[in-house]
């Protein structure tokens, strides 16, 4: 991974730093079903100048040096230049290294792009090249999960607690997928609590969301959640809060 942490260090930005580059990922997230031989993955420079690229995956901490990770996953070409107005497929094949068969796995690919070096026309003191980090998740499917990913969130069950006097909602996820939820909100006795950041709900897992207002807990009181599909459109659901059954 000397490209990457040389280009890091000569632009001076973060490993983390938001991406607005001119290449980009085709989709917000990607799915490796276990029947698949292999994964594509597009990418388009939809810039003016050539992009030299770099990718690679991590498991969840987005800091972690590259050449310090390990995953069951080989992706080819991990380097590639990309002239204006064209794209390059990213192919990922699982090497077969165990993973749970009882729920989905999750990884994030790491799309850096790097620009050219400037020529002498473009050079100055007040001229500064950035590079640009994509990051997106990247899950694992084995087969004959129980249900589907479009009947997770429906299944969500979810808890109204408090904590240091705050109002929040415990969301347990008991499916084998995970859920993405991007917002849910808390409507009761004409009162509204919402949370907006959203989080990643893995399976078997109960997440706290945060609650921006306060309503009262009453018997019919009902949560709205938005979530993310595996095509990155949102969808809209309701469920009853658990302690009103």
């Amino acid at each position: 991974m000397a490209v990457l942490l040389a280009a890091l260090v000569a632009v001076g930005v973060s490993p983390v730093a938001p991406a607005f580059g001119s290449v980009v990922i085709a989709g917000t997230r990607a799915v490796y079903n276990a029947r698949d031989r292999e994964v594509t993955i597009k990418l388009t420079n939809e810039g003016t100048a050539p992009a030299l690229v770099q990718s690679w995956f991590d498991k969840g901490d987005p800091a972690a040096p590259p050449a310090t990770i390990s995953v069951p996953f080989v992706l080819t070409p991990p380097v590639a230049r990309i002239d204006p107005g064209k794209g390059q497929s990213l192919r990922i094949v699982y090497t077969g290294e165990p993973l749970p068969e009882d729920r989905e796995s999750v990884f994030w690919l790491n799309v850096l792009e790097i620009p050219p070096k400037p020529n002498a026309e473009q050079t100055g003191p007040n001229k500064l090249q950035l590079a640009f980090r994509s990051r997106i998740k990247f899950f694992y499917r084995p087969e004959g999960l129980k249900g589907t990913p479009g009947e997770a969130p429906a299944k969500l069950v979810w808890r109204l607690a408090r904590s240091d006097g705050r109002l929040l909602l415990e969301c347990h996820n008991p499916t084998a997928f995970h859920v993405s939820v991007v917002s849910v909100e808390l409507s009761s006795g004409g009162k509204r609590a919402v949370n907006e950041r959203g989080a990643m709900v893995v399976p078997g897992e109960t997440r706290r969301f945060p609650l921006n207002g306060d309503v009262p807990s009453v018997p019919g009181t009902k949560v709205r959640y938005h979530t993310l599909n595996d095509w990155g459109s949102s969808n809209d659901g309701e469920a009853p809060l658990d302690d009103a059954r």
